[in-house]
């Protein structure tokens, strides 16, 4: 960790985000950090609980004069994207994240950096453990899997939280008030495969698509970024029409909530076409890389000779590989008609991946409206199921109905015009966050959530912009000091 990022103010903010990204923590993993936050809070002499499926909760009382003031709940989630490049050698489940500081900006070396929602973390410990922090009585809920399936927030009971006002500090965009967001589903398809020889005469080749920006799935899927599974599928299916090209294995992307940055496929074709081969690929390369020379000018096509695999996939399947993928939509499916420049409906083809006689398809759907979620999902599976795929579709989560009149709302927009001298604007997002499943468990609950700016979220090209997290800590803290009774 950089001495530089320790030397940042608000000090005890940046030494705890410091101390997090120390700690394992990749979704469904949290052991760690959670046992940290735990004694975090028994070392303060705060009560300090957990519940069933792993979720965290320190209360802290009122500080002096502000006991009758309605308490309030800020929130973060544990977990991160563990998402790295390809030559980075790096063990999510045991190395500590390396941060350091470029022009502004924090960044990792060659991973995600868990500023999603490791800031969210840090800004909950660093309020809990001081003392000159005006504000009534508060809970700090931290929960887990966000990322993968937000099974802490599905499991959250009534009863484990006191407040009727929730803060979730898990926005990556300073200067906007989010009052509402997408509701989501997964849609995973497999279809089966068999092996067959290679053909005899073949020389066999890995193409690789690699250099994409990739990024979130909701927040960015409206930025034309290149999705690695398309660029390649593009290339073999192109080539397939004119050369007898086999396939092995096709390996694309990984998590369902990234817009795959990296894809590789290891293919033959007959030795006397290994030049023309190459030459056609060359040649369409140009032309796709010239489509995303503003969104992803870093975009790498690569052909390696390799040894000759010990099998490739049967041709069948082979071709409804191809066609499934070329098929299977992905980016923004519908704009909103009501709120400007908001994406309402989108999906996602995160991974494709071909082991042990299975092709699996990872795609993940989201809606702020909920029957056009339905449709989306159907959608998708519809053409996984022209291939002869099983489908299977889970992880469902609703959406967070915005409602622009709130109590939390209005006091943040006051608190943001006072300490910035500008309007914030207030906005829905085209993501997944918790809130909607809290408003499910606690349909009282009054909430908002903001953050500090963050790009690149899901991907290695995460950073965090170091002057809007004291923006967002200094809004926090009026916030905090503006509740009323």
């Amino acid at each position: 960790m950089s001495i530089e990022i320790q030397s940042l103010k608000p000090g005890r903010l940046w030494y705890y985000f410091s101390e997090i990204l120390k700690i394992p923590r990749p979704s469904k993993k949290e052991e760690k950090i959670a046992e940290y936050i735990l004694n975090f809070g028994k070392q303060l002499g705060l009560e300090t609980l957990k519940d069933k499926v792993g979720n965290v909760l320190i209360r802290k009382p009122a500080t002096k004069g502000k006991e009758k003031v309605k308490s309030v709940a800020l929130q973060s989630h544990l977990d991160i994207v563990c998402e790295k490049n390809a030559e980075t050698v790096f063990d999510f489940e045991k190395d500590p994240i390396e941060a350091y500081i470029d022009k502004g900006w924090i960044k990792a070396k060659g991973t995600t950096l868990g500023a999603d929602d490791g800031i969210g973390v840090a800004t909950q410990l660093a309020i809990l453990e001081a003392n000159d922090i005006p504000h009534g009585p508060m809970e700090c809920l931290f929960t887990i899997d966000e990322e993968s399936g937000m099974s802490g927030a599905f499991g959250l009971k009534q009863g484990f939280l006191k407040s009727n006002i929730l803060i979730n500090l898990d926005s990556e965009d300073e200067g906007e008030l989010f009052i509402g967001c997408s509701g989501g589903r997964d849609t995973t398809a497999k279809l089966a495969y068999k092996n067959e020889n290679v053909p005899n005469n073949s020389i066999a080749l890995k193409v690789i698509v690699n250099g994409l920006k990739g990024g979130h799935s909701g927040d960015e899927i409206n930025k034309g970024i290149g999705n690695a599974n398309k660029i390649l599928n593009r290339l073999l299916w192109n080539a397939n029409n004119k050369f007898d090209l086999r396939i092995s294995v096709f390996s694309g992307g990984n998590l369902r909530n990234a817009i795959a940055r990296e894809a590789f496929a290891k293919i033959t074709i007959p030795e006397k076409q290994k030049k023309e081969f190459i030459n056609f690929i060359e040649d369409l390369s140009i032309q796709i890389k010239e489509e995303f020379n503003i969104t992803d000018h870093g975009l790498s096509i690569k052909i390696q000779e390799i040894d000759i695999p010990d099998f490739v996939i049967d041709k069948i399947s082979h071709e409804k590989l191809l066609n499934t993928i070329y098929a299977c939509p992905h980016g923004v499916i519908t704009m909103s008609a009501e709120i400007p420049n908001f994406v309402e409906t989108s999906t996602n083809l995160a991974a494709v991946k071909t082991l042990d006689g299975i092709i699996e398809f990872i795609t993940s759907q989201r809606s702020s409206v909920e029957s056009a979620k339905d449709n989306v999902c159907a959608m998708v599976a519809s053409v996984f199921k022209l291939a002869g795929a099983e489908v299977i579709q889970i992880g469902g989560y609703p959406g967070w109905t915005p409602n622009p009149n709130s109590e939390i709302v209005n006091i943040t927009k006051a608190s943001y015009k006072k300490l910035f001298y500008n309007e914030a604007k207030v906005l829905a997002i085209h993501a997944g966050l918790e809130c909607g499943l809290f408003k499910s468990v606690y349909p009282e609950m009054d909430m908002i959530s903001f953050g500090p700016t963050i790009k690149g979220a899901h991907s290695p090209d995460e950073r965090l912009d170091i002057n809007t997290v004291t923006k967002f800590w200094d809004l926090t803290l009026d916030v905090l000091n503006h509740i009323p009774e």
